[in-house]
């Protein structure tokens, strides 16, 4: 039975928990995600655990969090004008808003604070500075 490598197209169902067994993501309830291993498609730690899985194996993987999302970011927490925010809008902290990046995509940023005239937005991923465990269950080797 053929163990995955750099470079094999596979297959494979997860289920994501924080270190207090809170599950953030799972593939379980729908199709596995597909990714070629070592192309940097998936966080490195998650790519690194699927390196010489067998199909059907199961395996549970911690990954600290500068091989997750890496480390929260101060330069990520952005200080915005209200005025600059949509009419009638009344912020409060936990709320999500969507902002367009220069190339396009949409970015998802959360009220981390809400000052006088200002609040500040934070741009990290929700998952930065967590360190995270997956079981990962392999599917399929292409």
């Amino acid at each position: 039975m053929s163990q995955a490598e750099k470079g094999n197209k596979v297959k494979v169902h997860y289920t994501g928990t924080l270190s207090d067994e809170t599950i953030f993501d799972s593939s379980r309830e729908r199709e596995p995600i597909e990714f070629t291993v070592g192309e940097g498609q998936m966080i490195a730690g998650f790519d690194a655990a699927a390196i010489g899985m067998k199909v059907g194996e199961n395996k549970k993987v911690n990954i600290p969090a500068n091989e997750a999302y890496g480390p929260k970011s101060e330069e990520a927490m952005i200080k915005v004008p209200k005025s600059q925010l949509p009419e009638g809008m009344d912020p409060q902290i936990g709320m999500q808003l969507e902002a367009t990046q220069q190339d396009g995509r949409n970015q998802v940023l959360v009220v981390a604070e809400v000052l006088e005239e200002e609040v500040i937005l934070d741009a990290n991923h929700p998952l930065a500075g967590k360190d995270l465990t997956f079981d990962i269950e392999m599917m399929e080797i292409n």
